[in-house]
């Protein structure tokens, strides 16, 4: 035949190959292959979310010994991606090589009854229940596997159980981390920021169909998807070539995508990509608070070097998430179905994966291709020209696009800066706008801003407590309960009710309550003097939990009640409630009490008394009428300051009574959307625990609160922890530095304010440690007026006002008030700068520096006096507090013949010694005249119940024996070790110092 007729007839045989084989696929959907049986299996149980399959049932007789592995598919592919055909079969390939294989299958979700219903809480307890029924048949544990979304339900079903009866967890392509970016290199604030433009209804019901899923991954690849379909089309007439990879083309292209559940949808897009929950931990399974940091067995993931869906960064966050967990890492050079699907993952994956189950079985030695992950390390994996992006543009061109990639990373790193500047500043102008719009008549308060949360965001979770989240609607129907309990109980607007409580979810429900009512919640302190507190007020009812009924019961003039630790018919206290003449206010029916005419909710106005605060003890027992406006600029301005988002939880590890939960951690939260999460108690020991199961992102302190922490063995907790920011008042200068040092990237936000005035100050760059910053916007005006200590008031210049600082000039903090205001400010003064103008005295030395900034001198209460004129501890105190090994400084006056001696006691970090020259070098920054005659060193400086530094016993001990740990300024002004001589000098009335250094 000749050459050409055979050309001709070739082509004529191959192109009606072609058209053949292109009518069966245009009649059904793809190549006839018949021959390729699917493995195995049995459906040993059938639940309400999935099946359990066990593949080649037969095992090895009951003394099968294989190491079990259950395979968990995403939501999006259905389970047939680890049995594609009986070349592409990871269950097969698992099989042979000695490894008993299970699988968990959702099934269709649009073809299951109530599927489109399905939460990720749904599939996680079916992941876990899963577990649970494997082990029972199988007497082993289990070794858990996840792709993609499958491998971020196995994180989460594994941090759920706490690892309990799992062996290891294998992920492939399994995010840990959003926050470090999307697909081709996209922010992640994309995501997150639309999402939560979207209304929570519609995304509920928002179902993903399994055909939107496959269009998306296949735009994610587009280069990959377009050159397999040329592919295929090119070799359509050659069937034999084809029918290999048929059943897996036809499954990436059709048949394996399933619909995603709109309410799963929306919980995985809030948690995860929106909030970052897998990171920071925090997630709610059920009412139950979940984090990563709980995993404790092995982990191996496998990722993919240009996979560009779950990019690496994204999968190697579960270094940070999973801080108790030993990381093992395998890197591919394969896309994101690489790695479990087609001749990388058969040649390499599933041979690996079956080798590490051997491994932990005791049954062969750990896989060549694992890397171990130590510490914070990057497991070593080839470069790659120009990246993800730049190796598919090879596939298409051969070239690298590392221009293109560098100058697309540093617009995204501009726009990441320009977006987070633009959007605090969204955030914020709001608050502040609606915080200067508050004038005296203004309705505020705490029950107003809880409704109108409870409206907007009714199923978000408006605060943690003991492991549990509790939403917004569940707190409004408890709050609403509570009104009607006190209703019944005879409260009105305006009364004033006492409330002796640990931090508990009836404390928090009750202070609501009685701010939705508009009456006064009186913060009595269980760990203080609560009779004195009590008469103080003048409360005539007082509420407590029933671990404080007895002490209600003991205060005199005083109605009491009970309220919390559970109701309903079965309730038993173990309480004679009736003898001690309390009331049980859980046993009142809400639904039986008809609510008066008079009320109307949410009635407080910003002039309004909403709360009654005490610090202090002993004779320094101080009652604060804190005012719902002064509530509000706290909780507006932590918000703003803060820049709080509902992606946050703001961990208050501080008592429901102290100043700084009920002002800042609960109002921060309140006006943000954050989350709240509430301690029963402060333990160093237990609080990585907590902040990690929280996934608290911002902590409160007060004053000393930090140091026991920052003085603790290291936690596993803490590496990769979430927090970025502490946030309170008082913390000293030296455990400032020391917070931000150990705790690294957080920082500390520090504010300033009294909780009676109105004046607000806050370091927001927090570039100068110790510094208290500067004025909050929509806080009072402040000024530094020169002061008579003498004579408690401001000194007046020549025209008869008083005279403003010059800068690093110490004087008294005068803050401004509004003539509103003025009966009921403390300390108020008139005419100070200018005619009819209204102050009040604080009471607090600053100095203002030349940037603007002001820092704290010290108190009024605090200052010393000498024979060589006042003293204020704030100098001695940072002086001090600077040297690296001080853990803590207390300054005070002793009293010798008359007048007082400036002394300072400090505590040293573990076997430190205190050096005299560091000593005297360190107070050369201190006016001579300003420096202390004595510094001893202590074991530990006492704490009030607030965590301030308690100088009172120090103050008793007067000047110390000579006994090798006290030293006292000499003639020249340098510092030595006190000796007895000197000592008894000391004790003689002191003459003012002549020589200085």
């Amino acid at each position: 035949m000749p050459p050409v007729a055979r050309t001709l007839l070739r082509f004529g045989s191959r192109l009606g190959a072609t058209a053949q084989n292109a009518l069966e696929v245009a009649r059904f959907g793809g190549l006839d292959t018949a021959d390729e049986d699917a493995s195995p299996c049995e459906v040993v149980t059938e639940q309400r979310i999935y099946r359990l399959r066990h593949y080649f049932p037969g095992g090895a007789g009951d003394g099968d010994k294989r190491p079990v592995m259950l395979l968990v598919p995403p939501l999006m592919i259905s389970s047939e991606v680890y049995d594609i055909s009986s070349r592409v079969s990871a269950v097969a390939e698992l099989h042979r090589r000695g490894v008993d294989p299970w699988v968990v299958d959702f099934g269709a979700p649009e073809r299951e009854p109530g599927g489109l219903e399905r939460t990720v809480t749904d599939h996680v307890l079916a992941v876990s229940d899963a577990i649970d029924r494997v082990r029972e048949a199988t007497g082993r544990d289990v070794n858990l596997a996840g792709y993609s979304q499958g491998g971020m339900f196995v994180y989460q079903a594994a941090a759920y159980r706490r690892s309990r009866g799992i062996e290891s967890l294998v992920t492939f392509g399994s995010p840990a981390d959003t926050s470090v970016g999307l697909p081709f290199g996209l922010p992640s604030w994309l995501a997150a920021e639309g999402a939560e433009r979207i209304p929570d209804a519609l995304l509920r019901s928002l179902d993903i169909p399994g055909w939107v899923t496959r269009t998306g991954f296949q735009l994610l690849s587009p280069v990959k998807s377009v050159r397999s379909r040329i592919d295929f089309l090119m070799q359509l007439h050659d069937r034999e070539r084809l029918a290999p990879r048929e059943r897996q083309r036809r499954f990436l292209e059709r048949e394996g995508w399933v619909a995603w559940p709109g309410p799963a949808l929306a919980e995985f897009i809030r948690q995860f990509i929106q909030h970052n929950r897998m990171l920071t931990g925090g997630f709610v399974i059920g009412d139950r608070l979940v984090t990563l940091a709980d995993i404790t067995c092995p982990v191996l993931t496998f990722v993919g070097e240009v996979d560009e869906i779950a990019p690496p960064p994204m999968v190697r966050g579960i270094r940070r998430a999973a801080p108790r967990a030993q990381i093992h890492e395998v890197s591919l050079r394969a896309g994101h179905f690489g790695l479990v699907v087609g001749s990388v993952a058969m040649a390499q994956t599933w041979p690996v994966v079956a080798d590490w189950a051997r491994w932990r079985a005791g049954a062969a030695d750990l896989p060549e291709p694992v890397t171990t992950v130590t510490g914070d390390e990057e497991a070593a994996a080839p470069a790659l020209p120009g990246g993800a992006a730049g190796y598919g543009l090879q596939l298409v061109a051969g070239i690298g696009g590392n221009a293109v990639r560098s100058a697309a990373t540093t617009a995204v790193r501009a726009v990441r800066g320009s977006r987070q500047l633009f959007g605090e500043a969204a955030q914020n102008l709001p608050r502040l706008a609606r915080l200067e719009r508050i004038q005296s008549d203004t309705r505020i308060s705490l029950g107003l801003l809880l409704d109108e949360q409870a409206r907007r965001v009714p199923q978000d979770v408006f605060f943690l407590y003991h492991g549990r989240a509790y939403t917004h609607d569940a707190a409004k129907r408890r709050v609403d309960a509570v009104v009607r309990g006190l209703v019944h109980i005879g409260v009105r607007q305006g009364d004033a009710v006492g409330v002796l409580m640990s931090t508990r979810p009836s404390a928090l429900a009750l202070v609501a309550a009685l701010s939705r009512i508009g009456a006064v919640a009186v913060l009595l302190r269980p760990d203080g003097d609560p009779e004195r507190e009590a008469a103080l007020s003048g409360v005539t009812r007082v509420i407590a939990d029933p671990e404080h009924a007895e002490r209600a019961a003991r205060l005199p003039r005083v109605r009491g009640y009970v309220l919390g630790g559970g109701g309903g018919p079965d309730r038993d206290l173990a309480l004679p409630l009736a003898k001690l003449g309390l009331e049980d206010m859980e046993r009142i029916d809400p639904e039986a009490v008809a609510l008066p005419g008079w009320y109307r909710p949410n009635p407080g106005r910003a002039g309004d008394v909403a709360y009654v605060l005490f610090t202090g003890d002993g004779e320094h027992l101080k009652a604060s009428r804190v005012t719902n406006r002064r509530w509000a600029l706290s909780a507006f301005g932590t918000a703003s300051s803060a820049a709080l988002s509902p992606a946050d939880t703001v961990f208050s590890i501080t008592p429901l009574q102290h100043p700084s939960a009920i002002l800042m951690s609960l109002g921060g939260a309140v006006v943000s959307g954050a989350r709240l999460a509430l301690a029963s108690a402060y333990d160093p020991e237990t609080f990585w625990d907590e902040a990690r199961r929280y996934g608290a992102t911002v902590a409160s302190y007060t004053w000393s609160l930090l140091n026991d922490l920052v003085n603790a063995p290291p936690h596993p907790g803490e590496r990769h922890h979430p927090v970025r920011l502490f946030i309170g008042s008082g913390m000293p200068r030296g455990l400032w530095r020391r917070v931000e040092e150990r705790f690294t990237p957080a920082r500390v936000l520090e504010f300033y304010a009294s909780t009676t005035g109105e004046a607000i100050l806050v370091n927001l760059s927090g570039k100068k440690p110790g510094s208290l910053g500067r004025p909050l916007p929509g806080s009072a005006e402040v000024r530094l007026a020169r002061y008579d200590l003498e004579n408690g008031r401001p000194a007046q210049g020549p025209d008869g006002f008083a005279v403003e600082c010059d800068p690093e000039e110490i004087g008294m903090l005068l803050s401004r008030v509004r003539p509103a205001a003025i009966a009921a400010a403390p300390r108020p003064v008139r005419g100070v700068f200018a005619p009819g103008d209204a102050w009040t005295i604080t009471g607090d030395l600053f100095r203002r520096d030349a940037d603007g900034d002001f820092w704290l001198v010290g108190r009024e209460a605090e200052l010393i006096r000498t024979a060589e004129g006042i003293v204020p501890p704030g100098p001695i105190r940072d002086a001090l507090g600077d040297l690296p090994y001080i853990d803590a400084v207390a300054v005070y006056g002793v009293e010798v013949n008359g007048t007082e001696l400036a002394a300072a006691a400090v505590s040293l970090c573990g076997d430190e010694r205190l050096k005299p020259l560091d000593l005297s070098e360190a107070l050369l920054r201190v006016e001579p005249e300003l420096r202390p005659a004595v510094v001893r060193v202590v074991d530990r400086i006492p704490l009030t119940v607030g965590h301030r530094l308690d100088t009172r016993p120090l103050r008793a001990e007067g000047i110390p024996e000579a006994d090798g740990r006290t030293y006292f300024r000499d003639r020249t002004g340098a510092y030595r070790p006190l000796t007895e001589t000197a000592r008894r000098r000391l004790l003689k009335t002191a003459p003012p110092r002549t020589a200085s250094r």
